[in-house]
């Protein structure tokens, strides 16, 4: 394939634009950059607007506007889970994160098990939720790369040996030096650039593209009757796939902000009336996400072959539009996958710095170090991605990514419940997190690393089912323990610090 020089120049030059915001970013807001929580959530300095964009950012990233086409591109309506996963999703959000974003802001808490350590007086449980947050995200961070691949294949760059690669590396050595630069102020800042970027691409191609194919009515018809050829998927679901759909919705927006990356973005906002007017507001990304989808059935109905469905939106884009707009759309994804590796790298390093380094390694570490060390794992945290993604078979990565899901649903207990009571006994919850971890692995390697496994005849999301096991083995050992009288560990939290502060001055 011949390098599309026109595409290949306006993407340069986006990407050129972006840099330069991403080392700027250091001195929008400025503060001290040596504290942690100034480098890792920004200050906790962002508002409204700042803040819709950085969740959008993290939560809706370079391989969601890959993969979902490509899902409804080889399976149809299945493809179609994401939509009311992201509208269960925010009401999650609207009452569970305001009480996290005010505990954690009066007790300097940088990560979620920052909060489970001082919510149960368990080092063992913090350090369970510490690396299940770690495992989950990592292979998160490597799917942003592979989005990454596939735009800069669909520009023609491709070669051999280093080559191949190579533009792969320099994307992410720069975007590694802006990350340890500026910290999240600076995937905050391109945020904003991305999701414009990308509603402008999205809006244009749900105009235009159904103008050059005969219309909604006639994209469907070629989809429906593709899907009938070939014997797999429809635009409408099946009756057997109506238990995995609902299972994967509700698990999937459980899961969803107990990922590092999506509370990093949550603790990075000025207040809980922010985190609260967000929720209300991110659901316009759900209907960003519903046009997202169509174009797997554009590429349908254009009758585009491509190697791999990940290819069918590139393929799209190619073949209908001008070269010009074809670099901006690439680039348009390309930015939306440094965005959520930027605060997925952050996220893990944050982790890292306070729950294993400063918990078990280096308790006296000073401020100082904590940011220093926090940087340095940031860079080795995308060398690792970029290693995993250039050495390692691309379904690796999206099998682990897979398994994450299923991972840090895990640690829901321990947070979400943790946020309105201290019902649940530390040790017991950590039997119930080790029980659906290796229920969860198990189920989902016997399905060959799938999402859905069968149990009494219902097939249902391998995450949601494990979940449902960690809790009733939480609930029935809690009791028990407390009947053991096997002490509990201190809770370093009082009521009002989950309320907000015009509740709590107003007592």
């Amino acid at each position: 394939m011949a390098v599309n020089g026109v595409a290949l120049s306006v993407f340069i030059l986006v990407f050129a634009l972006v840099t330069v915001l991403g080392f700027a970013a250091a001195r929008w807001r400025a503060g001290d950059l040596t504290l942690l929580h100034e480098w890792g959530l920004g200050g906790r300095r962002f508002g409204s607007v700042i803040t819709w964009f950085l969740i959008g950012g993290d939560f809706y990233t370079a391989y969601t506007v890959i993969a979902v086409p490509a899902v409804v591109f080889g399976s149809g309506a299945a493809g179609f889970f994401a939509l009311p996963y992201t509208i269960i999703v925010y009401p999650i959000v609207f009452l569970v994160m305001p009480r996290l974003w005010n505990v954690a802001n009066r007790h300097n808490y940088v990560t979620p098990a920052d909060f489970v350590g001082g919510r149960y007086g368990s080092n063992l449980l913090a350090l369970a939720v510490a690396i299940t947050g770690i495992l989950a995200v990592l292979p998160y961070i490597a799917l942003q790369l592979v989005g990454m691949q596939v735009v800069i294949a669909a520009m023609g760059l491709s070669g051999s040996g280093i080559f191949a690669d190579l533009p792969l590396v320099v994307a992410f050595a720069i975007l590694a030096a802006y990350t340890y630069t500026s910290g999240l102020r600076a995937p905050a800042m391109i945020a904003l650039v991305k999701d414009v970027m990308i509603y402008i691409f999205v809006i244009v191609a749900v105009v235009v593209v159904p103008m050059k194919l005969g219309g909604y009515a006639h994209i469907f018809t070629v989809a429906q009757a593709h899907f009938a050829l070939v014997g797999k998927g429809g635009i409408l679901l099946a009756p057997a796939g109506y238990w995995p759909y609902a299972t994967l919705a509700l698990g999937s927006a459980m899961a969803a902000f107990m990922y590092p990356h999506t509370v990093t973005g949550v603790l990075g906002a000025s207040s809980s009336v922010v985190v609260r007017r967000n929720a209300a507001m991110l659901p316009a990304y759900t209907f960003l996400l519903g046009l997202i989808a169509l174009l797997g059935y554009m590429a349908i109905a254009a009758g585009l072959h491509p190697a791999s469905p990940n290819f069918a939106v590139p393929a799209l884009f190619n073949a209908l539009f001008p070269a010009w707009f074809a670099g901006f759309v690439f680039a348009a994804i390309a930015v939306g996958a440094l965005v959520p590796a930027a605060i997925m790298s952050i996220a893990a390093a944050n982790i890292w710095t306070r729950n294993i380094d400063k918990a078990y390694l280096r308790p006296h570490i000073t401020p100082a170090d904590e940011a220093r060390t926090a940087k340095l794992v940031s860079l080795v945290v995308k060398l690792g991605a970029l290693v995993f993604v250039l050495g390692i078979p691309t379904q690796y990565a999206i099998n682990l990514q897979l398994l994450g899901g299923i991972w840090i649903i895990q640690t829901f207990p321990a947070i979400v419940f943790g946020l309105y009571n201290r019902w649940f006994h530390d040790r017991a919850l950590l039997a119930g997190w080790l029980v659906g971890m290796v229920a969860g692995t198990a189920m989902s390697f016997g399905a060959g690393i799938k999402p859905t496994f069968p149990i009494l005849g219902i097939t249902a999301y391998i995450g949601l089912e494990a979940f449902v096991l960690n809790l009733i083995v939480a609930a029935v050992l809690t009791p028990l323990f407390d009947q053991m009288h096997l002490p509990r560990g201190a809770d370093q939290t009082a009521p009002t610090d989950y309320e907000d502060a015009v509740q709590t001055a107003a007592r």
